[in-house]
């Protein structure tokens, strides 16, 4: 499923708990801070018009609903598509839908427990720490190619190469694939945005048809030729006497390919936006390992690479006095969280000192982010470099956000130095 999305209208909505704000109307996407400190303002928990669910946008509320097993992100191995009046699956996204089945992102227990723990190993802190001069090569080599410059678009030339070479080269596809891999992820991520039209739903399920085409030649050779990476490793790995399919392979693949790319990405962008808008000294944010981790959760914190996080309520349920039917969609926004002032000290000011630090950028409970200690180390080296190899870098025209909201990233990070 591309999008939970609510299919069974909600009609009950007390007085005072509606909410309307157009997704992509740029005044929003650019600034969605605004209607979050109002939401904060007037009630945390609202039913957005635009979406047709209920929302929650406090910290202790998303915290806990992302724990909550009550919710989840699968609904029908709990009840029928006609139960909850969720349409038959459409042939024109077929092939998108197939690298859906088996994502760990959708999955609930005992399949999703069955699939991270065949890869959760590759991603702990002792093994990603392996990862550590690799990482600082690829960051070296992308300043390499434009310090000489002056200016660049870090998006393009910095913050999207170095995770998708990183990722791309764990699973076990080479380097120079990197454009190829980013190209199949921008279509296919669009699928998870507000409003997708269905020539936008044609060119994803092109996009996830040739990216599956290509793992699938990739596992045909890797199963002749196994090597030390992450593809071998699923093809090879074994739970209780029990075998990923190629499928899950593929769509394991896909995921770890298309979150560990897109979330690190925007984090990036938006992290550089932050520190050169905030007036602080980079020499002091990477000043040292404990200033430079300070500096990339505050940045987490600040400004989230993912806004909103759906769920449906597995069953009839009350919560904080609204009354939810088993199949109903509820919006967890991160977002907001990350900036809600019952849990932060001026939430909207950049502040790498605080002591309240804490953030919901990687979710939680059991489909907390399987890659945060991979994007937490890529963005800690990669950040730390780019200031210290350019120390002059400053802004040489305001950055703007792409209209992918739920999503959050810029178009373009114009700089020189």
């Amino acid at each position: 499923m591309a999008a939970i999305v609510q299919v069974r209208p909600i009609t009950d909505v007390p007085d005072g708990c509606r909410a309307s704000m157009q997704p992509s109307d740029p005044d929003f996407y650019q600034d969605p801070y605004r209607f979050y400190a109002e939401r904060h303002a007037v009630r945390p928990a609202f039913f957005w018009e635009e979406y047709g669910h209920w929302c929650f946008s406090d910290f202790k509320s998303v915290s806990a609903l992302l724990r909550d097993r009550r919710f989840g992100r699968d609904i029908l191995h709990v009840a029928t598509r006609q139960e909850i009046g969720l349409p038959p699956p459409q042939p024109h996204t077929a092939d998108f839908d197939l690298t859906e089945k088996y994502s760990l992102l959708n999955l609930e227990p005992p399949s999703h427990t069955r699939l991270r723990t065949l890869v959760h190993r590759a991603f702990v802190s002792r093994q990603v720490e392996l990862l550590r001069p690799r990482i600082a090569d690829i960051a070296n080599a992308m300043i390499d190619g434009f310090e000489t410059h002056g200016s660049a678009e870090l998006i393009k030339d910095f913050a999207a190469p170095i995770p998708a070479i990183v990722i791309a080269e764990m699973i076990g596809l080479p380097a120079e694939m990197a454009p190829q891999l980013i190209d199949w992820s921008n279509r296919m991520v669009r699928m998870y945005m507000f409003g997708v039209g269905r020539e936008v739903q044609r060119d994803a399920n092109r996009a996830a048809a040739d990216f599956t085409t290509y793992l699938r030649s990739m596992i045909a050779e890797r199963r002749k030729q196994p090597r030390e990476d992450l593809l071998s490793h699923m093809i090879s790995a074994e739970q209780a006497g029990e075998r990923l399919s190629e499928d899950e392979i593929i769509s394991t693949a896909i995921l770890l390919l298309n979150a560990g790319h897109e979330a690190t990405v925007h984090t990036t962008g938006n992290a550089i936006k932050a520190i050169l808008e905030s007036g602080y000294d980079p020499r002091m944010l990477f000043a040292d390992e404990t200033a430079t981790a300070a500096t990339i959760e505050e940045a987490l914190r600040f400004d989230a690479p993912l806004h909103m996080f759906t769920r449906y309520a597995l069953e009839d349920i009350e919560y904080d006095g609204i009354s939810l039917r088993k199949g109903d969609v509820v919006g967890l926004m991160l977002g907001a969280a990350n900036r809600d002032p019952s849990r932060f000290t001026n939430p909207n000011t950049f502040d790498p000192l605080r002591s309240d630090g804490a953030n919901v950028s990687f979710g939680a409970g059991i489909h907390f982010c399987i890659g945060a200690p991979l994007a937490r180390l890529e963005m800690q080296i990669a950040m730390a470099i780019l200031f210290e190899r350019l120390p002059k870098l400053h802004l040489t025209e305001p950055p703007r956000y792409a209209d992918v909201y739920h999503f959050h990233g810029l178009e373009r990070l114009n700089v020189s130095w």
